[in-house]
This record gives structure tokens, C-alpha cells and sequence, in this order.
């Protein structure tokens, strides 16, 4: 399974945003986004695309895939 909390927290934290700010951007309720920070819950596709759209990156990002 691969855990993509680690890299959402620090995406997060580099923007200085709280949980509850990124949320409401996200429209999604804080308490889901911390799941997944936490790994708890996997973000279905589209909120992974609404993340990578707020942050103006790609999903591979996200999941920290290098290109060849």
C-alpha cells in the first residue's frame, strides 16, 4: 500500500496551512483530510486530483514517482 500521508503533511506544512484551512479548500471536513495525513484512509481519485491542482503538481508527486 503506498502511504502518501507523509508527503500531503509536508506539501501542507511548506504552504503553511492548517488542516482545516487546506480542508475547506479541498472541500472535504477536516477530520477526513487527517485520516489522511495519518494513512488511515486513502483520498479517492478526486480529491488526489484537487490536491494536485491546489498545489500545481502532478500525481506522480504525490506519490513520489520520478520520471525516467
Amino acid at each position: 500500500m503506498v502511504q502518501i500521508g507523509k508527503k500531503l503533511k509536508e506539501l501542507r506544512l511548506a504552504e503553511k496551512l492548517t488542516q482545516q484551512q487546506l480542508a475547506d479548500e479541498l472541500k472535504i471536513s477536516r477530520i477526513n483530510y487527517t485520516r489522511y495525513e495519518n494513512n488511515n484512509v486513502r483520498p479517492d481519485y478526486e480529491t488526489l486530483i484537487k490536491i494536485a491542482d491546489f498545489y500545481d503538481i502532478s500525481l506522480d508527486d504525490i506519490f513520489n514517482r520520478k520520471s525516467n
